[in-house]
């Protein structure tokens, strides 16, 4: 039986809860910004002219935030005929091989991502400063860079999930020396202990 009350454990419960908290909470914002814009043009004759480009921006940040949640779970697209082929110790080998290539590209394109995202600094966020004039008077002056920096965080997330993957395969595989081509129900993070 696997201890999965370690604080190892406790971190990767929190930190799967608040990803899973905030992909509910952006879904539920962009939701009710939808029904809001849709009451809107369709009953008051109007338009909120800022609700489509703050959805857009949540949804970004959403699908970002996801990514390594979805790998963890197995709901990426995978071929695995050659895999199941191999036994548990070579099957890890392959595995760690094949992150290499795979981390590499995740950390230069986070890299980049945030390079990208810095030439921004001083380009605002057009909707959440209308909505902020309207609100307080004056434009709130956030900078887009925090739209375009959910690439680096969502990569160097999932980066992190194809690292402990490959500890927790390890650790299943070639330690314990037990299959694992069937995936767990509960396989929704890395198992840290």
């Amino acid at each position: 039986m696997q201890d999965r009350t370690g604080p190892l454990a406790r971190f990767v419960a929190g930190y799967v809860w608040l990803v899973r908290s905030l992909a509910g909470l952006s879904m539920l914002l962009i939701v009710a910004i939808m029904l809001t814009q849709v009451f809107w043009r369709y009953v008051l004759g109007g338009s909120l002219i800022w609700a489509e480009e703050l959805c857009r921006y949540l949804l970004i940040w959403q699908t970002f935030l996801v990514l390594g949640l979805a790998f963890s779970k197995g709901e990426f697209v995978a071929l695995d005929f050659v895999p199941s082929l191999l036994s548990p110790r070579l099957r890890w080998l392959l595995r760690a091989v094949m992150a290499v290539p795979i981390v590499t590209f995740l950390v230069i394109m986070a890299w980049y991502g945030w390079d990208f995202a810095s030439r921004f600094d001083r380009q605002t966020i057009p909707a959440l400063d209308f909505i902020w004039t309207a609100i307080a008077g004056e434009a709130l002056g956030l900078s887009i860079r925090w739209v375009y920096v959910s690439v680096t965080v969502g990569l160097a997330l999932l980066a992190l999930h194809v690292l402990g993957e490959l500890a927790v395969s390890f650790r299943r595989q070639v330690l314990d020396n037990t299959d694992d081509t069937a995936p767990d129900a509960d396989n929704t993070s890395a198992d840290p202990s």
